[in-house]
């Protein structure tokens, strides 16, 4: 194969997945995607990078290099070290795609990390370059919630949002929630949509490690809660510090009150969460709450397993996968009453009104004994859950690409 080839029937973006390796950030659930959607699409596509100083096609052998470095499993400083200096030995670190003009002839590019889609100049490139994005939506919650999210986040996700209507061939939504919010802020910004689709992402499943010495503060007992995730506003950990601050504050009373359970929180600290962080670090929970941080699949999933439930009281979510992970270890799940939480929980999770504090802490108390009958019932529902799999997203996912790309052969033999 050549190193100016650009034959390859699609064009997939990488952006994310390079810059988040990098910098050796641990992969996330939107992570888990773009390496699901390269892994299956690898074989027969060139790499598109979209950077605030460039944007390029990479020439397939060149793209093919790199999307063996991406699929590389990485899990340490060492790895991030070697991935750095790989991608110079492709001279990819200094720019060297800069230089490159190859076309896109109307073919499907494929994007599913949102990273760039705010760059100026993007949809000029994308006319000038034949490209046909299909974009994969994940949420519109920095437009929608803006409180949440850092400062300038909203701003950028309406250009990333217009961005995706003014060019989309097509569009992908993690969820029937996140397309109806989609095409609700289209239509409120004048625009028409293009048609899209839902497919939900695959399953991940989190396999234990065979080293069972697990650290103290991650040693699990019958009576753990865990909740996971980056720490942030719209993750809500506050409604959950106050109840376990309020079931201390009865079983210090002297009044007669069940065993405290322990709460244990796995993620790093994130943003939009200083009066979070201001109780974990000032408020002696007396060992009932232990900030884990983040930690590998092979130490969360026998945590995950051992727990009484997965607690999950987000205030908005475009998907949810650890609802989705944890239901799959055979792990309750306690979360906010969303649409998106009906929808993919399939009516298996006990969902709550997060604006009930008391509920929460009912239901927390009752999820921690060994006889909890509304624990079992849910043990019950889940035999009767279809868990979303990448065999089907990607069989909705290659049917959609075929038809837009039948379609678009149509027109061209029209004209």
């Amino acid at each position: 194969m050549k190193a100016s080839g650009n034959n390859a029937p699609l064009l997939i973006d990488v952006s994310r997945l390079v810059w988040r390796r990098w910098s050796g950030t641990r992969a996330t659930g939107i992570d888990r995607i773009c390496l699901a959607w390269l892994d299956h699409y690898a074989s027969r596509a060139q790499a598109v990078i979209i950077h605030r100083r460039a944007k390029a096609i990479l020439p397939e052998e060149t793209s093919q290099a790199l999307f063996k470095l991406l699929l590389r499993e990485e899990h340490s400083k060492r790895d991030t070290v070697r991935f750095r200096l790989d991608m110079i030995r492709l001279g990819l670190r200094y720019g060297k795609y800069m230089q490159d003009r190859l076309p896109g002839r109307g073919r499907i590019w494929l994007n599913a990390g949102h990273t760039g889609l705010d760059v100026p100049g993007l949809a000029e490139w994308c006319r000038r370059r034949e490209l046909r994005p299909v974009y994969l939506v994940h949420d519109l919650i920095p437009i929608t919630h803006p409180q949440f999210c850092r400062e300038g986040e909203s701003e950028r996700h309406v250009h990333r949002m217009r961005t995706m209507i003014g060019t989309a061939a097509g569009i992908v939504a993690n969820s029937d929630a996140t397309l109806r919010s989609y095409e609700a802020f289209a239509a409120e910004d004048g625009a028409a949509a293009s048609p899209g689709i839902v497919a939900w992402p695959g399953t991940h499943s989190l396999v234990p490690s065979d080293d069972r010495r697990m650290p103290d503060t991650q040693a699990t007992s019958s009576a753990d809660f865990i909740v996971l995730g980056t720490i942030e506003g719209r993750k809500n950990h506050k409604l959950l510090l106050s109840v376990w601050k309020n079931m201390l504050s009865a079983k210090g009373s002297g009044r007669e009150a069940p065993p405290v359970p322990r709460l244990v929180i796995v993620g790093r600290r994130g943003w939009q969460a200083d009066d979070v962080f201001a109780m974990l670090d000032q408020h002696d929970f007396g060992g009932h709450v232990v900030e884990a941080g983040p930690l590998p699949d092979a130490q969360l999933a026998p945590m995950l397993q051992n727990a009484r439930a997965l607690l999950f009281p987000s205030l908005a979510e475009g998907y949810g996968m650890p609802l989705i992970e944890a239901l799959a270890a055979g792990v309750p799940v306690i979360a906010s009453d969303l649409p998106v939480f009906h929808e993919i929980g399939q009516g298996v999770p006990e969902l709550l009104p997060v604006s009930n504090e008391e509920m929460w802490r009912a239901a927390i108390r009752d999820y921690a004994q060994p006889t909890s009958v509304a624990r079992a019932r849910q043990m019950a529902r889940m035999r009767n859950l279809r868990l979303p799999s990448w065999k089907d997203h990607f069989v909705a996912l290659d049917a959609y690409i075929g038809k837009l790309s039948t379609g678009r052969d149509q027109r061209s033999e029209e004209n």
